[in-house]
Protein backbone atom coordinates (compact mmCIF):
# COMPACT_ATOMS: atom_id res chain seq x y z
CA UNK A 1 0.00 0.00 0.00
CA UNK A 2 0.69 3.82 -0.19
CA UNK A 3 0.45 4.84 3.43
CA UNK A 4 0.70 8.60 4.24
CA UNK A 5 1.67 9.25 7.57
CA UNK A 6 1.03 12.53 9.55
CA UNK A 7 3.28 13.50 12.65
CA UNK A 8 5.33 11.31 11.70
CA UNK A 9 8.47 12.88 13.18
CA UNK A 10 6.92 12.12 16.24
CA UNK A 11 6.75 9.70 19.07
CA UNK A 12 4.18 6.72 17.81
CA UNK A 13 4.35 8.08 14.44
CA UNK A 14 7.84 7.12 13.49
CA UNK A 15 7.56 4.05 15.07
CA UNK A 16 4.64 3.10 12.94
CA UNK A 17 6.31 4.63 9.97
CA UNK A 18 9.28 2.30 10.28
CA UNK A 19 7.25 -0.77 10.61
CA UNK A 20 5.17 -0.07 7.81
CA UNK A 21 7.99 -0.12 5.78
CA UNK A 22 9.35 -2.99 7.45
CA UNK A 23 6.27 -4.45 5.94
CA UNK A 24 6.66 -3.66 2.31
CA UNK A 25 4.08 -0.84 2.46
CA UNK A 26 5.62 2.60 0.32
CA UNK A 27 5.24 5.26 3.46
CA UNK A 28 5.11 9.15 3.22
CA UNK A 29 5.25 11.23 5.78
CA UNK A 30 4.90 14.53 6.97
CA UNK A 31 5.65 16.86 10.36
CA UNK A 32 5.17 20.31 11.11
CA UNK A 33 8.21 20.45 12.93
CA UNK A 34 6.99 22.87 15.27
CA UNK A 35 8.34 23.93 19.14
CA UNK A 36 5.71 22.74 21.60
CA UNK A 37 8.65 20.47 22.44
CA UNK A 38 12.35 19.70 21.25
CA UNK A 39 13.31 20.04 17.24
CA UNK A 40 15.82 18.84 17.65
CA UNK A 41 14.38 15.19 18.73
CA UNK A 42 11.90 15.61 15.71
CA UNK A 43 14.72 16.03 13.31
CA UNK A 44 16.45 13.06 14.84
CA UNK A 45 13.62 10.90 14.57
CA UNK A 46 13.13 11.60 10.66
CA UNK A 47 16.61 11.31 10.19
CA UNK A 48 16.06 7.67 11.69
CA UNK A 49 13.30 7.63 8.67
CA UNK A 50 15.83 8.80 6.12
CA UNK A 51 18.08 5.85 6.95
CA UNK A 52 15.26 3.40 5.91
CA UNK A 53 14.02 5.51 2.97
CA UNK A 54 11.09 7.22 4.57
CA UNK A 55 11.40 10.91 3.76
CA UNK A 56 9.60 13.37 6.01
CA UNK A 57 8.17 16.42 3.91
CA UNK A 58 7.47 19.84 6.40
CA UNK A 59 3.81 20.56 5.87
CA UNK A 60 1.06 22.06 8.46
CA UNK A 61 -1.79 20.13 8.14
CA UNK A 62 -4.06 23.43 8.98
CA UNK A 63 -2.67 25.55 6.65
CA UNK A 64 -1.11 23.87 3.77
CA UNK A 65 -2.12 22.84 0.35
CA UNK A 66 -1.99 18.55 0.98
CA UNK A 67 -3.01 18.05 -2.60
CA UNK A 68 0.54 16.62 -3.71
CA UNK A 69 1.27 14.68 -0.97
CA UNK A 70 -2.42 13.04 -0.86
CA UNK A 71 -2.35 12.10 -4.20
CA UNK A 72 -3.03 8.48 -5.33
CA UNK A 73 -2.47 7.47 -1.08
CA UNK A 74 -4.23 4.29 -0.38
CA UNK A 75 -4.29 4.64 3.51
CA UNK A 76 -3.60 7.08 6.12
CA UNK A 77 -2.33 6.94 9.80
CA UNK A 78 -3.54 10.61 11.10
CA UNK A 79 -1.29 11.09 14.51
CA UNK A 80 -0.21 14.59 13.93
CA UNK A 81 -1.93 16.95 16.76
CA UNK A 82 -1.81 19.12 19.67
CA UNK A 83 -0.68 17.31 22.56
CA UNK A 84 -0.55 17.32 25.86
CA UNK A 85 -1.93 19.16 28.92
CA UNK A 86 0.18 22.59 28.45
CA UNK A 87 -1.63 25.29 30.58
CA UNK A 88 0.40 27.56 28.62
CA UNK A 89 -1.20 26.55 25.32
CA UNK A 90 -4.47 28.25 24.39
CA UNK A 91 -7.09 26.73 23.27
CA UNK A 92 -6.81 28.21 19.53
CA UNK A 93 -3.50 26.04 19.28
CA UNK A 94 -5.53 22.87 19.93
CA UNK A 95 -8.19 24.01 17.36
CA UNK A 96 -6.29 24.59 14.91
CA UNK A 97 -4.08 21.67 14.82
CA UNK A 98 -6.77 19.47 16.55
CA UNK A 99 -9.71 19.98 14.37
CA UNK A 100 -8.85 22.71 11.81
CA UNK A 101 -6.01 20.25 10.32
CA UNK A 102 -7.81 17.42 10.13
CA UNK A 103 -10.71 18.85 8.44
CA UNK A 104 -7.71 20.12 6.06
CA UNK A 105 -6.47 16.61 5.23
CA UNK A 106 -10.56 15.26 4.46
CA UNK A 107 -10.60 18.38 1.99
CA UNK A 108 -7.89 17.04 0.56
CA UNK A 109 -8.72 13.01 0.77
CA UNK A 110 -12.22 13.14 0.26
CA UNK A 111 -12.52 12.71 -3.86
CA UNK A 112 -9.33 9.65 -3.54
CA UNK A 113 -11.20 6.51 -4.83
CA UNK A 114 -8.14 4.91 -4.31
CA UNK A 115 -8.22 5.58 -0.04
CA UNK A 116 -8.93 2.58 1.82
CA UNK A 117 -8.78 3.91 5.59
CA UNK A 118 -8.21 6.50 7.67
CA UNK A 119 -6.71 5.59 10.88
CA UNK A 120 -7.41 8.43 13.06
CA UNK A 121 -5.25 8.27 16.16
CA UNK A 122 -7.29 9.85 19.28
CA UNK A 123 -6.86 9.06 22.63
CA UNK A 124 -7.97 7.99 26.22
CA UNK A 125 -8.31 11.93 27.37
CA UNK A 126 -11.74 11.71 25.34
CA UNK A 127 -13.22 9.66 28.66
CA UNK A 128 -12.01 12.25 30.93
CA UNK A 129 -10.74 11.60 34.70
CA UNK A 130 -11.55 8.00 34.70
CA UNK A 131 -10.99 6.13 31.50
CA UNK A 132 -11.98 2.67 31.81
CA UNK A 133 -15.08 2.09 29.70
CA UNK A 134 -15.92 0.36 26.25
CA UNK A 135 -16.42 2.39 23.04
CA UNK A 136 -19.39 2.76 23.29
CA UNK A 137 -19.88 5.08 26.71
CA UNK A 138 -20.05 8.60 26.96
CA UNK A 139 -17.35 10.96 26.16
CA UNK A 140 -16.50 13.04 29.19
CA UNK A 141 -13.62 14.69 28.51
CA UNK A 142 -11.84 17.31 30.73
CA UNK A 143 -9.14 19.01 28.92
CA UNK A 144 -8.73 20.95 25.92
CA UNK A 145 -6.66 18.07 24.23
CA UNK A 146 -9.51 15.63 25.38
CA UNK A 147 -12.15 17.97 23.74
CA UNK A 148 -10.97 18.97 20.93
CA UNK A 149 -9.53 15.17 19.87
CA UNK A 150 -12.83 13.76 20.71
CA UNK A 151 -13.80 16.78 18.09
CA UNK A 152 -11.94 15.57 15.32
CA UNK A 153 -12.25 12.14 15.89
CA UNK A 154 -16.43 12.93 15.25
CA UNK A 155 -15.91 15.05 12.47
CA UNK A 156 -14.07 12.19 10.52
CA UNK A 157 -16.68 9.70 11.72
CA UNK A 158 -19.07 12.44 10.64
CA UNK A 159 -17.84 12.10 7.02
CA UNK A 160 -17.77 8.27 7.55
CA UNK A 161 -21.73 8.67 8.24
CA UNK A 162 -22.87 11.11 5.63
CA UNK A 163 -20.75 10.63 3.20
CA UNK A 164 -19.43 6.94 2.95
CA UNK A 165 -15.76 8.31 4.45
CA UNK A 166 -13.26 5.15 5.14
CA UNK A 167 -12.48 6.53 8.47
CA UNK A 168 -12.01 5.02 11.91
CA UNK A 169 -10.83 5.99 15.14
CA UNK A 170 -8.25 4.78 17.77
CA UNK A 171 -8.11 6.11 21.24
CA UNK A 172 -4.53 5.26 22.13
CA UNK A 173 -3.98 4.56 26.43
CA UNK A 174 -0.88 5.95 28.20
CA UNK A 175 1.68 5.29 25.26
CA UNK A 176 5.51 5.21 26.55
CA UNK A 177 8.70 4.33 24.95
CA UNK A 178 11.63 4.74 22.45
CA UNK A 179 11.67 8.78 21.53
CA UNK A 180 8.47 8.98 24.40
CA UNK A 181 7.39 13.29 23.69
CA UNK A 182 9.89 15.12 27.09
CA UNK A 183 6.67 16.80 28.41
CA UNK A 184 5.68 13.37 29.06
CA UNK A 185 6.76 12.29 32.71
CA UNK A 186 9.00 9.03 31.98
CA UNK A 187 11.32 11.62 30.21
CA UNK A 188 11.65 14.17 32.94
CA UNK A 189 12.02 11.58 35.42
CA UNK A 190 14.98 9.54 33.56
CA UNK A 191 16.30 12.86 32.93
CA UNK A 192 15.76 13.96 36.34
CA UNK A 193 17.98 11.32 37.55
CA UNK A 194 20.88 10.87 34.90
CA UNK A 195 21.57 15.10 35.51
CA UNK A 196 20.82 15.66 38.92
CA UNK A 197 18.10 18.01 38.46
CA UNK A 198 15.00 18.58 39.97
CA UNK A 199 11.53 17.98 37.89
CA UNK A 200 7.74 19.36 38.09
CA UNK A 201 5.98 16.57 39.52
CA UNK A 202 2.22 17.20 40.04
CA UNK A 203 1.00 16.61 43.93
CA UNK A 204 -1.02 13.50 44.25
CA UNK A 205 0.50 11.79 40.89
CA UNK A 206 1.85 9.27 42.48
CA UNK A 207 -1.50 7.77 43.29
CA UNK A 208 -2.44 8.32 39.74
CA UNK A 209 -3.37 4.83 37.95
CA UNK A 210 -2.24 4.32 34.42
CA UNK A 211 -2.71 1.25 31.77
CA UNK A 212 0.83 2.31 30.70
CA UNK A 213 1.15 1.18 27.44
CA UNK A 214 4.70 -0.14 25.47
CA UNK A 215 4.64 1.52 21.92
CA UNK A 216 5.68 -1.66 20.26
CA UNK A 217 2.37 -3.25 21.27
CA UNK A 218 0.63 0.26 20.32
CA UNK A 219 2.32 -0.11 16.96
CA UNK A 220 1.23 -3.95 16.83
CA UNK A 221 -2.59 -2.90 16.92
CA UNK A 222 -2.40 -0.11 14.65
CA UNK A 223 -0.42 -2.29 11.84
CA UNK A 224 -3.90 -5.05 12.50
CA UNK A 225 -5.89 -2.37 11.48
CA UNK A 226 -4.78 -2.47 7.71
CA UNK A 227 -5.35 -6.39 7.80
CA UNK A 228 -8.84 -5.40 9.35
CA UNK A 229 -9.73 -2.28 7.46
CA UNK A 230 -13.44 -2.84 5.70
CA UNK A 231 -14.24 -4.15 9.64
CA UNK A 232 -12.90 -1.20 11.18
CA UNK A 233 -14.37 1.54 9.25
CA UNK A 234 -16.65 3.97 11.16
CA UNK A 235 -15.49 1.76 14.40
CA UNK A 236 -13.75 3.42 17.58
CA UNK A 237 -11.05 1.42 19.63
CA UNK A 238 -9.36 1.54 22.25
CA UNK A 239 -5.57 0.30 22.39
CA UNK A 240 -3.56 -0.36 25.42
CA UNK A 241 -3.23 -2.79 28.45
CA UNK A 242 -6.34 -3.81 30.13
CA UNK A 243 -4.37 -3.41 33.59
CA UNK A 244 -3.22 -0.68 35.51
CA UNK A 245 0.06 0.44 37.89
CA UNK A 246 0.16 3.39 39.98
CA UNK A 247 2.65 6.01 38.59
CA UNK A 248 4.44 5.61 41.80
CA UNK A 249 5.06 1.86 40.90
CA UNK A 250 6.53 2.15 37.52
CA UNK A 251 9.02 5.35 38.77
CA UNK A 252 10.37 3.17 41.14
CA UNK A 253 11.42 1.11 38.51
CA UNK A 254 13.40 4.18 36.46
CA UNK A 255 14.75 4.68 39.71
CA UNK A 256 15.94 1.09 40.71
CA UNK A 257 17.45 0.67 37.28
CA UNK A 258 19.70 4.09 37.61
CA UNK A 259 20.38 3.49 41.12
CA UNK A 260 19.27 6.55 42.69
CA UNK A 261 16.05 8.34 43.54
CA UNK A 262 14.60 11.29 41.10
CA UNK A 263 14.35 14.52 42.41
CA UNK A 264 10.64 15.91 42.58
CA UNK A 265 9.96 19.41 42.87
CA UNK A 266 6.17 19.03 43.90
CA UNK A 267 3.42 21.22 42.11
CA UNK A 268 -0.09 21.30 43.12
CA UNK A 269 -2.04 19.35 41.07
CA UNK A 270 -2.51 19.77 36.99
CA UNK A 271 -6.17 21.18 35.67
CA UNK A 272 -7.83 18.68 33.43
CA UNK A 273 -5.08 15.64 34.31
CA UNK A 274 -7.10 11.81 34.75
CA UNK A 275 -7.34 9.52 37.74
CA UNK A 276 -7.11 6.74 36.27
CA UNK A 277 -6.61 4.86 33.23
CA UNK A 278 -7.27 1.33 32.25
CA UNK A 279 -7.93 0.33 28.37
CA UNK A 280 -10.92 -1.68 28.06
CA UNK A 281 -10.19 -3.52 24.60
CA UNK A 282 -12.61 -6.43 24.52
CA UNK A 283 -13.43 -4.70 21.09
CA UNK A 284 -9.88 -4.94 19.78
CA UNK A 285 -9.18 -8.23 21.10
CA UNK A 286 -12.22 -9.55 19.23
CA UNK A 287 -11.72 -7.59 15.92
CA UNK A 288 -8.00 -6.64 15.68
CA UNK A 289 -6.57 -9.85 17.57
CA UNK A 290 -4.92 -7.01 19.30
CA UNK A 291 -2.70 -8.63 22.52
CA UNK A 292 -0.02 -6.95 23.92
CA UNK A 293 2.49 -8.46 25.87
CA UNK A 294 5.49 -6.07 26.57
CA UNK A 295 5.99 -5.77 30.48
CA UNK A 296 6.84 -2.35 32.25
CA UNK A 297 10.00 -3.42 33.48
CA UNK A 298 11.21 -4.47 30.03
CA UNK A 299 9.25 -1.78 28.11
CA UNK A 300 10.70 1.15 30.87
CA UNK A 301 14.13 -0.38 30.46
CA UNK A 302 14.08 -0.26 27.14
CA UNK A 303 13.21 3.70 27.33
CA UNK A 304 15.77 4.22 30.01
CA UNK A 305 18.51 2.83 27.66
CA UNK A 306 17.55 4.69 24.59
CA UNK A 307 17.42 7.98 26.27
CA UNK A 308 21.61 7.10 27.68
CA UNK A 309 22.02 6.31 24.24
CA UNK A 310 20.49 8.68 21.95
CA UNK A 311 20.06 11.65 24.19
CA UNK A 312 22.19 12.32 27.36
CA UNK A 313 24.48 14.76 26.97
CA UNK A 314 23.61 15.32 23.52
CA UNK A 315 20.33 16.50 22.81
CA UNK A 316 18.74 19.13 25.22
CA UNK A 317 14.95 18.47 25.56
CA UNK A 318 14.39 20.49 28.14
CA UNK A 319 15.20 24.39 27.22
Amino acid sequence: MKILVTGAAGFIGSHTSEKLKDLGHDVKGLDNFNNYYCVDLKKLNALDLQKKGIQVKSLDLATDDLREITDGIDAVFHFAAQPGLSSATPLSEYIKNNITATENLYQALKDNKKLKIVVNISTSSVYGKHATDDENSSPKPTSYYGVTKLAAEQLLLAYQRDKGFPATSIRLFSVYGERERPDKLYPKVIDSILNDKPFPFYQGSESHLRSFTYVGDIVDGLISVLDNYERCIGEVFNLGLDTANTVGECLKIIEDYLGKKAIYDIKPPRSGDQIETRANIDKAREILRYNPTTKSEVGILKEVDWFKDKIWRKINLFQ
